[in-house]
């Protein structure tokens, strides 16, 4: 079955032979990179390409084509190589950029032909080269990445941008694309890269995972039901059934690089690097922006990933051997009790003894494993929490009380936090990937989860709006401050002590639609707004649209659904959910799904469409890994504390300076 990776998700590699697809919407030139672990070329001999087809352990096409396919063999790269990179480039003479020829496809397949892991390569627009799989090394493993990193520079930035100097990066992107015969340029005659002066922090000890989360990662995916997994893009969180949610992503948790410098030829901000422990069994002191990225948030983000996979892993290899140790000491009992010598001689008791022996034993190497891994993420998350910009702070962390409306949107956000029974206090942010992918389902029913059941219906509720309310701050707090326009859905005007602190800021877009007629008014304004905006993208002239669309992001904030809403309504809500977010509308729903039990199947599109979220901690998110069922605790403000409304009133008084 082929893992459809989202940009920055990851996926293993269970074979070092492998074969790499190309399928492109028009004539391109397949080349490929091998660069160490810091992503340098050490020369021009390291990129593979028409003039120079061969590298240890492939070999590209030589001619422009919308197809491509060649094999790679793993074993064979050279040691020093640690990343093989799949460049795709627009000839001379073709397209002007990728922007305008369909999206190219790029696959990863086994010896026999089946697909490991395909990625579609959305989202570019100027760019003539780009960067769209990456194979990489991770403790002795391969893996692959889906990249899509566009250049509108071409091949030249591109290598310019990888550690090629320019006047090498510029002579060999004119061979490899053919403008000047390979007779012309020898590669002897190219400078090579300069050493870098900087190397990039390394992740300690175990594999770090936008969407993911190893770089440009983890898109990581996004934790979600246990039958929708959370995390990273995407992500390849799985979206799944409203049962369950996975964290990654599909995880998931899209890994675009927002930061990222695309006509350069500076190098990328490297990560601080980690001092070395002076005793040298011990891992190296962890430190905050260790991994791999083009900015600190980015490096923060894949490190959060990091975490998150290595807990997983970690977690998974405990119960693991547990099970085994079990299974073996349930098979050597049936063993002794089914001899007769044993039953008849009182060696019985002897063979049991050993065999219960042989379990603890095991069980108590892998409880040492674990520790030792859990020791070093805690120590590690001790740093890294309190290094962590706004969107992805606690709203107890003090960033908050300096914190100011910036000038770009953030890579992620935070929704809360994920923890495992086996380290409660180890706690690892959500993370998802902005803009918003998909929309957010608060669920405020009693069925839901064992805790929601302890509780009394109206806490849940009230517990449920405050939430969603601490959801909407963050956004609007963490984007510029024209950017988020958001909408309240209140029909019966149940939420109104929540909504409290947005009404007095006057931050909404109006006051919040109350009562059958309010409801149908504010749908089918954004309903509206859909159809305009996927009309002028579809027809080239996003400058067309009417004068009255609001063309900043809008946020939907849908409380006690399906309360006031009609078929008509019903309708709209669901063409919003699976429509809105291409196109910046966002939706964030507090519902009881068996309220909306009438509906029957009708429905269930929607939910499954929307992130379900537990206002209370329950475990029905799993990860993209291995599927643990990860208990998800939202993130609220400290009781008695005002850090949303002094968020709020910063918020409003930027809104009110900007306006002429």
């Amino acid at each position: 079955m082929t893992a459809e990776l989202v940009r920055g998700q990851n996926h293993p590699l269970s074979q070092t032979r492998v074969e790499i697809r190309v399928s492109a919407g028009t004539p391109v030139l397949a080349l490929a990179s091998a660069c160490d672990d810091a992503g340098r070329l050490a020369g021009p001999e390291s990129v593979a390409h028409p003039g120079a087809r061969s590298l240890p352990g492939l070999e590209v096409p030589g001619t422009v084509a919308g197809e491509h396919r060649f094999a790679v063999d793993l074993d064979a790269v050279a040691p020093a190589v640690h990343r093989l990179g799949v460049v795709l480039v627009l000839p001379p003479g073709g397209p002007a950029r990728f922007g305008a020829v369909p999206a190219s496809y790029v696959a990863v397949a086994d010896p026999e032909g089946a697909e490991l892991a395909g990625y579609t390569l959305t989202g570019l627009d100027a760019e003539t080269a780009v960067v769209a799989l990456e194979l990489y090394r991770r403790q002795g493993a391969w893996k692959v990445r889906a990249v899509g990193q566009g250049y509108a520079g071409g091949l030249g930035a591109l290598l310019a941008d990888a550690g090629l100097g320019g006047p090498a990066a510029t002579a060999l992107a004119a061979l490899a694309t053919g403008l000047v015969p390979s007779g012309d340029i020898t590669l002897a005659a190219l400078p090579t890269a300069a050493p870098p002066t900087i190397a990039q922090g390394v992740r300690a000890p175990q594999d770090a995972a936008a969407g993911t989360a190893p770089a440009p990662p983890p898109p990581p995916p996004e934790p979600f039901p246990a039958a929708d997994v959370p995390y990273p893009g995407t992500p390849a969180a799985a979206p799944g059934t409203a049962s369950a949610d996975t964290i990654g992503g599909p995880p998931t948790i899209d890994y675009a690089h927002p930061r990222r410098r695309r006509t350069t030829s500076e190098p990328p901000e490297p990560g601080p690097r980690a001092v070395p422990s002076p005793e040298a069994d011990r891992p190296p002191a962890p430190v905050a922006g260790d991994a791999s990225g083009w900015s600190l948030e980015e490096r923060l983000y894949n490190q959060v990933w990091g975490m998150f996979e290595d807990l997983a892993r970690s977690v998974a290899a405990y119960r693991s051997a547990c099970d085994f140790a079990e299974s073996r000491m349930d098979r050597e009992l049936d063993e002794a009790l089914s001899d007769p010598r044993h039953r008849l001689g009182g060696s019985g008791n002897a063979a049991r003894d050993a065999a219960r022996a042989r379990h603890d034993e095991l069980v108590a190497q892998a409880k040492a494993v674990l520790d030792r891994d859990l020791a070093q993420l805690v120590a590690e998350s001790e740093v890294v929490e309190p290094a962590l910009p706004a969107p992805y702070a606690r709203w107890a962390n003090p960033v908050w009380h300096g914190h100011a409306v910036p000038e770009e949107a953030p890579l992620a956000l935070r929704l809360g936090d994920l923890h495992l029974p086996e380290r409660p206090d180890l706690r690892i942010p959500m993370l998802v990937r902005a803009p918003l992918e998909r929309g957010l389902w608060i669920d405020n029913g009693r069925t839901g989860s064992e805790a929601a059941m302890t509780m009394d219906t109206d806490r849940l509720r009230r517990a449920a709006m405050d939430m969603a309310v601490a959801h909407a701050v963050r956004l609007l707090a963490v984007h510029p401050g024209d950017r988020i326009s958001v909408h309240v859905v209140d029909a019966a005007g149940a939420g109104a002590a929540s909504l409290a602190p947005l009404v007095a800021a006057g931050v909404l877009a109006g006051p919040p639609a109350a009562g059958a007629a309010g409801v149908t008014r504010t749908l089918e304004a954004l309903t509206r707004r859909v159809d305009l905006v996927q009309m002028a993208v579809r027809a080239g002239a996003p400058e067309d649209l009417p004068p009255d669309v609001d063309l900043a992001d809008q946020l939907l904030i849908v409380h006690d659904f399906p309360h006031g809403f009609d078929d008509r309504s019903v309708t709209r809500l669901r063409y919003l959910a699976d429509e809105g977010p291409a196109v910046g509308v966002h939706l964030l729903m507090v519902a009881d799904r068996d309220e909306a039990s009438a509906y029957g199947p009708l429905l269930d599109p929607l939910w499954r469409s929307l992130m379900r979220l537990s206002p209370v901690p329950d475990n029905h998110l799993a990860d993209p890994w291995v599927g643990h069922a990860w208990t998800f605790e939202p993130d609220l403000p400290p009781p008695g504390s005002r850090v949303l409304e002094q968020t709020l009133e910063r918020i409003a008084a930027h809104r009110r300076d900007a306006r002429p």
